[in-house]
């Protein structure tokens, strides 16, 4: 049993913890658990707030009737950029856990969500400028960056046999953001409200989760100032090919989100409030299950379950390929649907894949034990952000993909036939690097019993 990781950082005010060590059970029955338990409540409470605010333009663009005058590319155009400033916000927002503690950038991160929920709701109204919407939308973008500081952070405070079920839980509880502020925009226009009172209940919201982490959370200090951890994620090629499998799933996620509401009302001719009673169904799902997929992973193995869920995808982006041509309403909201669980169930396994690797890559380079436990948390925890920033950049293509769809044929046919062939490539990809079976092991090499071969399918 090896004693706790200590830090010989200076006390400081404010809740730091300076010793600790999860893959210690002692420490974890006695100790780790319940603060960890405690962490992971309250970060995904202002993650949740996070996601929420994010996409809120999913949802005002559903209120902006033609007195606005925007046409539907220039709501896509809007949502995508949108989606592409969560995007980019999330790699410094990786850094800053290491820079400034997770329970202080949580106070931080979530207090910052004031500047665009007071902005959209001060400019939401009939005769404001494409321009103004879009500058006032961009300053959404922060909420996506919540996603990355909290799960680099909450890898931190869980041991690796835990990690799947726990950062399914806090990206499922973050995600389940956009299918509450959905079902609270059908409950305001079910009751002929504007999108001031959708805009007027999230900020105090926003106050509530700031005021919340400064209460109840902490910081570690052998996380503080390893902002190279980042540099050194970013040098390995594992972190490169999990961020393009996660534009598949988060990508498919947050870009569906974004897209759903306006593809009904564009392709299908749904009222606001028609589109309003279907769009939450399909993020609500695949929020939930995203700890499913985290929790299989941790039993099965996330190549495997990432591989043969993007089969999936695939078979129902075929689907709605044929659904979409016919202009048959049930057909394509319910494999919408699927799609979305489905996407979910990836996110969980895909992200649980990241601690394994680079555990995986810290027994191949000699370490051992905590050492290992300690390098594989390091390097997982700070890809983690990167991994997050480049997925989200699916949901910009997405986007995009379906404006460009709409201009020049006024379906989303074509955009769902690139996204099959997306995810096509994406299966491949995860055969190819993580379960593909390594040639046979020659004698001389099979004599290296202090060395054993270790595969990544059981990551």
């Amino acid at each position: 049993m090896t004693a706790p990781a200590t830090s010989t950082a200076p006390a400081r005010g404010g809740r730091w913890i300076a010793e600790w060590d999860p893959e210690d059970e002692v420490f974890w029955a006695e100790k780790g658990e319940k603060v960890a338990r405690r962490n992971l409540l309250f970060s995904v409470l202002s993650e949740h707030i996070g996601f929420s605010v994010w996409t809120m333009w999913s949802v005002l663009v559903l209120f902006m009737g033609p007195e606005y005058g925007l046409t539907p590319a220039d709501k896509f155009l809007l949502t995508s950029m949108v989606t592409l400033v969560g995007a980019v916000v999330r790699v410094p927002y990786t850094f800053a856990v290491a820079l400034f503690g997770g329970r202080n950038w949580t106070i931080v991160s979530a207090s910052l969500l004031l500047v665009p929920t007071v902005a959209a709701f001060v400019v939401m109204k009939p005769g404001t400028s494409f321009t103004t919407f879009l500058v006032v939308g961009l300053l959404a973008g922060v909420g996506g960056g919540n996603f990355a500081s909290s799960m680099t952070n909450i890898n931190a405070f869980f041991p690796l046999r835990k990690k799947g079920w726990a950062l399914g839980l806090n990206a499922g509880g973050g995600n389940i953001g956009v299918p509450v502020i959905q079902l609270v925009a059908l409950a305001i226009i079910g009751a002929s409200g504007g999108p001031r009172v959708l805009l007027g209940i999230y900020i105090p919201l926003v106050v509530v989760a700031a005021v919340l982490a400064a209460l109840f959370m902490d910081n570690l200090a052998t996380v503080k100032n390893d902002t190279g951890a980042a540099l050194d994620a970013a040098k390995d090629a594992h972190t490169w090919i999990m961020a393009f499998l996660y534009i598949g799933t988060f990508g498919s996620f947050i870009g569906y989100a974004f897209a759903f509401g306006q593809v009904l009302q564009v392709e299908f001719g749904r009222t606001p409030l028609q589109a309003a009673y279907l769009t939450f169904i399909g993020p609500l799902l695949g929020s939930l299950i995203r700890p499913v997929g985290g929790r299989l992973a941790d039993l099965y193995g996330g190549a495997r379950i990432t591989l043969w869920n993007f089969v999936a995808m695939a078979a129902a982006t075929g689907v709605l390929v044929f659904a979409s041509s016919e202009k048959s309403l049930p057909l394509f909201v319910s494999v919408f649907v699927v799609l979305f669980v489905l996407s979910g169930l990836g996110n969980g396994s895909t992200y649980k894949m990241i601690p394994g690797i680079f555990q995986n890559k810290a027994l191949e380079a000699g370490l051992e034990g905590e050492e290992a436990a300690r390098h594989g948390r390091r390097l997982s925890g700070a890809a983690m952000g990167l991994i997050g920033a480049v997925g989200a950049l699916g949901g910009v293509g997405i986007n995009l993909a379906f404006r460009q769809s709409f201009l020049e044929s006024g379906s989303g046919t074509g955009a769902f036939v690139t996204f099959l062939g997306f995810y096509a490539v994406a299966f491949a990809v995860t055969w190819a690097v993580y379960l593909r079976r390594p040639a046979a092991a020659t004698p001389a090499s099979a004599t290296a019993e202090s060395k054993p071969q270790l595969s990544y399918a059981e990551v």
